[in-house]
């Protein structure tokens, strides 16, 4: 069997990527810090006939978030697919525009975007590498592409996260392993729109980019989601 690691899984776009790849017959492993809602996510995707199991962690713990994709690939056989997507709490993130940005604000999303997103590629590449297979995506909104001034410190680490992502694979292309590394931009909100003028898109008009992204367009290091021009990539 084939399995995917969901980072940052829940009810929205999380559950809507394991939806995409269980009913293709993925295993799935949730990862998020809330364990209750985890369960929840396991049971829904239960009666739905997906195998899926959760796997409790913190991407601001990076020891054990390493240990929760640890965990996962050996309750699985392993770990096929990386989905690095988390989202920040309401009222807990910040959101600031240039001119209000603190140091601390832009640390925070580094944090949890950029350096999470390393901790867990670290846990699951090896084994990929190994394999000579495997797939890396990484999720942001499109502000890391087309950046929003309202939002200037989330924009800042998620552009540093594609920037890295987008060098991870040339990389791995240049040296023939086998593994896809991508970054999914996200231009719209996801169920409800939390910025003003942006609009909201359905999870489940999004999720099948993330299918495209692992089997008909491993080539490509971008792939952008926007309501009405669903799916098409960026350099």
């Amino acid at each position: 069997m084939t399995s995917i690691a969901i980072v940052g899984a829940g009810p929205q776009l999380g559950l809507a990527i394991a939806r995409t790849f269980g009913s293709r017959g993925f295993d799935v492993a949730l990862i998020s810090r809330n364990r209750d809602k985890l369960d929840g996510l396991v049971s829904t995707l239960t009666t739905e006939g997906i195998n899926a199991a959760a796997f409790p962690a913190d991407v601001l713990d990076r020891d054990g978030l390493t240990q929760a994709l640890k965990d996962a690939a050996t309750h699985f056989g392993g770990i096929d697919v990386l989905e690095y997507s988390p989202v920040g709490t309401f009222g807990v993130t910040a959101l600031t525009a240039p001119t209000t940005t603190e140091p601390s604000h832009v640390e925070f999303e580094m944090n949890f975007q950029l350096y999470g997103a390393i901790a867990a590629t670290q846990a699951v590449l090896p084994a990929m590498r190994e394999a000579g297979a495997g797939t890396l995506l990484y999720t942001t909104g499109a502000g890391s592409i087309w950046p929003d001034p309202r939002v200037a410190n989330v924009n800042a680490a998620a552009a540093a996260l594609r920037n890295w992502v987008k060098n991870l694979h040339k990389e791995l292309a240049d040296a023939g392993t086998g593994v896809q590394a991508a970054h999914i931009g996200i231009d719209s909100s996801i169920g409800v729109s939390v910025i003003p003028g942006l609009e909201a898109a359905k999870p489940e008009q999004i999720s099948p980019l993330y299918w495209e992204a692992h089997t008909t367009k491993r080539d490509e290091a971008e792939l952008v989601f926007r309501l009405g021009d669903e799916g098409f990539p960026r350099g």
